[in-house]
């Protein structure tokens, strides 16, 4: 018998512009035993993003090709453009021994505690609309409105989530995350059972 840790499939999720990232971005520098899925997407890839790092950027015929072999853990359309969570490299990363975090909208987060029964949630909230339109504003979304329409279904979602965090103060809310992340390393060995 294999006792080896596993690592923790652990997903971060809430509305565009509620701070996933930044949380994630801060917590992988500062931790050793976590790693970053990146997902693929057909969308076009934004000044500041990095193929590979920020995303894998592909053509619709290419992502369709991986839909069709089975390569995504899931995968959907959001805002006309196709995402998905790569499974091969989740599992090489959960048998590691290394957490590893997914940063992906609800449906997704949601679609992946199905398929994932060992994955744990966190979801992160902004600390009011009129703040997540003003953080959208300033990173210079051009969706705002579409964008809009699903935070208040994504944030009816959050009781389906392990943890809520709200990102009200960085400072706290990454203080919070932290203490998130603790708990869940504290309840055992992960469960590699995607």
């Amino acid at each position: 018998m294999d006792n080896r840790r596993k690592g923790v499939l652990i997903v971060v999720s809430g509305p565009s512009g509620a701070g996933k990232s930044t949380l994630i971005d801060r917590f992988l520098r500062e931790d050793a035993e976590s790693a970053f899925s990146v997902s693929y997407t057909t969308r076009q890839r934004r000044q500041h993003e990095q193929d590979g790092k920020d995303y894998h950027f592909v053509d619709e015929t290419t992502f369709e090709a991986m839909i069709a072999k089975g390569d995504f853990l899931e995968w959907e359309k959001v805002h006309g453009n196709l995402y998905g969570t790569p499974r091969a490299e989740i599992l090489a990363i959960l048998e590691t021994g290394k957490d590893i975090m997914l940063d992906i909208d609800v449906k997704g987060a949601l679609s992946i505690k199905r398929q994932c029964p060992a994955a744990r949630l966190i979801f992160i909230e902004p600390p009011s609309v009129a703040e997540l339109v003003n953080r959208l504003s300033l990173r210079g979304e051009k969706e705002i409105e579409t964008r809009m329409k699903r935070v208040e279904e994504e944030i009816a979602r959050k009781g389906q989530f392990g943890y809520t965090i709200v990102n009200d103060d960085l400072g706290g809310a990454y203080r919070t995350f932290q203490q998130a992340i603790d708990d869940i390393r504290r309840q055992g060995n992960g469960k590699n059972n995607c």
